[in-house]
Order: C-alpha cells, then structure tokens, then sequence
C-alpha cells in the first residue's frame, strides 16, 4: 500500500543523507523524495512515498524518529491530505498534432511553457493517477522527455505539521 511520509528535519549538512541511508540499509524503497526548506528555515520538510503494510510504515516511521535530524514524523495517507506532483513533458508536435495536444492540455488543465516548430513542453499539476493518465493518452513515440517531481503532500484543515 502506498504511504506519503511528511518529515520535519533539521535544515542542516547530511540530514537528508541519514534519511535516505536509513532507508537503503533496511531495504525499504522510496519512490518518490521532494525536500525544501519550510517557513522556518532552520527545518526542513521532506515528503517521502513509499509502500508497504501498516506494519512495515510503523517500522520506518520508528527508526526516522530514533534520529537525531527528526523533528517530527507524520503518515499523511492515516487522514484526509491534499497530494500534488508537478510533471514537464516535451511531446512533437509537428502537423495536426499541434492543435490535438493544445486541446488534450486544456482538458487536463495543463499549461504549454515552451512551444518551438516541432515541440511542445507541457506542464501539468496534480496527483501522480491525473499526470499519468496523461502520459497514457500520448502516443509513446511521441513523447520526448518526462520530467516528474514526485509527491509533495500537506494535511487538510487543522491537521498540520509543526514543532
């Protein structure tokens, strides 16, 4: 089962790297990783997807509060959360398939950023199903280049992650 971890983290030198360490010596897998400072810049938040049983996530979330850079660790996925992934895909677009793609980008409320005489970079918000089912109504030979963030994740309402 998929589980987005969000981790408050000490803004500091190799905390990101015990994290990820932590993971890669207990064979558990990230699938996707997004990290930036958050208003407070001595900490930062880091957003982790990963799958497993309850009991496997129970585990991971153990050992990433026993260190010392974790402030807090919290499994968005056990209450309603808001889930965005940011997506840039150079598509050709040559011929007809121009005004095709500009209407597939509107229905999936994307955004053309970089048009040239034979592509179309496209950027596309929203959870990681939308953004696939996009690349999925694209002819494979005509995508290029996939750019994709990975999850980024926040709690709704009054659910929030602070110290």
């Amino acid at each position: 089962m998929k589980h987005i971890l969000s981790v408050l983290l000490e803004n500091a030198p190799g905390a990101l790297s015990r994290v990820v360490g932590l993971f890669s010596a207990r064979g558990y897998n990230i699938e996707t990783l997004t990290v930036a400072p958050t208003e407070d810049q001595t900490l930062s938040r880091m957003t982790i997807m990963t799958a497993g049983s309850d009991e496997v996530i129970e585990q991971i979330t153990k050992h990433l509060n026993r260190l010392v850079d974790v402030v807090k660790v919290v499994d968005l996925t056990e209450g309603e959360h808001v889930e965005r992934e940011l997506m840039m895909i150079k598509v050709r677009a040559v011929g007809k398939e121009r005004e095709e793609l500009m209407r597939l980008t509107e229905i999936f409320r994307g955004h053309i950023v970089d048009v040239t005489d034979k592509t179309y970079t496209i950027e596309l918000t929203g959870d990681q199903a939308k953004n696939q089912a996009f690349i999925n109504t694209l002819e494979k030979s005509s995508i290029l280049e996939t750019v994709r963030t990975g999850v980024s994740g926040i709690g709704r309402a009054e659910r929030i992650l602070k110290i």
